[in-house]
């Protein structure tokens, strides 16, 4: 009897649990990632866009907890007017993102705070060129649009994408900011 009473509860929380949590997919093709890159010492700047492979978000209770994301590293683009084939392909290329060997990308968010129901801190971990460093960032939700909005930097240094940088060229104006800015915009399903 104490056995069957045992099990009865523990049925009642592990279901319990499960139903409380929530997979949110995310649109893949109407969510985006800007990114944009610059020159450390005058006024080039390149942007562009890469595509979501997929992602999700899990909630429980209603607030977002977890989150794993893929990036196609091979729909890298420059949208800056001016499109350039060979930046795209220097971009893919061992230089910078290797996506030969490294088609993907991903973001683990595995932790977020709420500071408001709308601004969340999410902690991710950033996976490029299969090395994984922990970023950190802040993001709007909008429950109504079913949108979130995020803008952060990351040191691409730290992925060993060190072309142009400045701890390896000695010329100013060559030497390539190592901030690689990204504008997200997440969409839910």
């Amino acid at each position: 009897m104490k056995k069957s009473i045992i099990i009865a509860a523990l049925t009642v929380f592990f279901f319990g649990s499960v139903s409380a949590q929530q997979d949110v997919i995310i649109d893949i093709e109407r969510s985006s990632i800007k990114w944009q890159g610059s020159h450390l010492f005058n006024f080039g700047k390149h942007y562009g866009t890469v595509e979501l492979k997929e992602g999700h978000f899990l909630k429980a209770d209603g607030q977002i907890t977890q989150g794993h994301f893929t990036i196609d590293m091979n729909t890298i683009g420059n949208t800056e007017g001016n499109f350039s084939s060979d930046l795209v392909d220097h971009l893919k290329n061992e230089d910078f993102f290797d996506v030969t060997r490294y088609p993907t990308s991903t973001i683990e968010i595995t932790n977020v705070t709420y500071e408001d129901p709308q601004q969340l801190t999410l902690t991710a971990d950033l996976t490029i060129k299969g090395m994984t460093h922990p970023i950190q960032f802040q993001a709007n939700q909008d429950d109504e649009s079913k949108e979130i909005h995020a803008h952060f930097i990351i040191d691409r240094s730290l992925w060993d994408i060190k072309y142009g940088s400045r701890s390896i060229v000695d010329v100013a104006d060559h030497v390539i900011s190592d901030a690689i800015e990204f504008e997200v915009t997440l969409i839910f399903k």
